[in-house]
């Protein structure tokens, strides 16, 4: 793996801990989207026919990802709110049926399922913090009435890693769908649709599949692909998109049914060379590499007095802590200035390594954190 200082040549002065937020790119999909703008410039859009090779490669990317039965099962969609929006709009809901979710998860993951209320749907947020058993008061807050249970696989702010296998088991066993909102596992762990049967999974390219914002797929089970109804129209949904003089027309039997007009070739392109990284590299080394550099910043962290890790045992690559005496939001500001890329969260600071990370700036940073804080504290 002596390539991979190569693939991301970041500013040396830079500990970029922000993947769950917007990750860089690698250098082969930064030169991809290069090499795309310029034969675009030189030659339209005369290479379309192996644009649409590369399409068909990234649904076959991404349901290799995630254990799907095939690329037919995937639709692109711009982010995961799009594609939480066309479940939440598409299925047939009845007037009494409920969403139960978590109190405080990522607030697309909410909405979508919020604005459901004039078709006499409730929307049920369970309150539980990561030192409870979060999957029980889930579990528990199931009803006969429960139609669906929204779940994000990490949560965002405290980095708890939700235990799929064990909700979709109790799902099945009510008859519950499963949706997952899983842009802050995908590209962090593993994920498998065979140890973890989800009815939905959407997730947004631009964090942890190290991807440019606006790409992202819908993942539906293929029972229910007929049963969403369709609220957004166009030529490339039909089972002929490129019959454009024919007035006939029917969504494509496949999960493209989902995807209404011209696609985003460039971020397509994009998302696919990032995926070849991962496809090389292998999940479980990914895996285990993001694991290491974050056992050894919780490590690092838990050695500075006053500060307490907020992400369980249980998590994937976000590292959530805070200080005793000095704000979140101050303490972020700070590290900032010292080009510690992070994200202020659950009244802390949210740190996400990657895979890639080297060590030196795992190092680098853990060194940096506590001397902002000794600086602050005389301050």
């Amino acid at each position: 793996m002596l390539y991979l200082p190569a693939e991301f040549p970041l500013e040396p002065d830079l500990c970029y801990l922000n993947h769950a937020a917007i990750s860089p790119w690698p250098r082969r999909t930064a030169q991809t989207v290069a090499n795309m703008a310029q034969q675009i410039m030189q030659r339209g859009g005369s290479d379309y026919p192996d644009w649409l090779q590369t399409e068909q490669r990234l649904r076959e990317r991404l349901a290799r990802l995630i254990n799907a039965p095939g690329a037919d099962d995937i639709a692109l969609v711009q982010n995961t709110s799009e594609g939480l929006s066309i479940i939440s709009q598409g299925l047939d809901w009845r007037a009494g049926d409920e969403v139960v979710g978590l109190a405080g998860d990522f607030c697309s993951n909410a909405m979508v399922w919020q604005t459901l209320g004039d078709r006499g749907v409730s929307y049920r947020p369970v309150t539980a913090d990561v030192a409870a058993d979060i999957e029980q008061r889930l579990i528990d807050a199931m009803t006969p009435a429960t139609r669906l249970l929204a779940i994000s696989s990490v949560h965002f702010a405290t980095g708890y890693r939700f235990d799929l296998e064990r909700l979709s088991s109790a799902c099945r066993q009510r008859g519950v769908l499963l949706s997952v909102d899983a842009i802050q596992s995908l590209g962090a762990v593993a994920f498998d649709l065979a140890a973890t049967p989800a009815d939905f999974v959407v997730c947004g390219g631009h964090k942890w599949l190290l991807s440019p914002e606006g790409i992202g797929f819908l993942y539906c089970r293929p029972e229910l692909r007929e049963r969403l109804s369709l609220h957004r129209f166009g030529w490339a949904m039909r089972a002929s998109p490129y019959a454009f003089e024919s007035t006939a027309w029917q969504p494509a039997a496949s999960a493209r049914r989902f995807e209404a007009g011209t696609p985003n070739m460039l971020g397509i392109h994009a998302l696919d060379s990032s995926l070849s990284l991962f496809e090389e590299l292998g999940m479980a080394f990914v895996e285990q590499r993001l694991a290491s550099n974050v056992d050894r910043l919780a490590e690092g962290l838990a050695a500075i007095p006053d500060v307490t890790i907020v992400t369980p045992a249980r998590r994937a690559g976000i590292l959530t802590f805070r200080h005793a005496a000095i704000a979140g939001s101050d303490l972020h500001a700070a590290l900032m200035r010292a080009r510690v890329i992070c994200s202020p969260r659950a009244g802390g600071v949210r740190l996400s390594a990657h895979f890639y990370t080297p060590e030196g700036v795992i190092e680098r940073t853990i060194a940096t954190i506590n001397q902002t804080i000794q600086s602050m504290k005389k301050n």
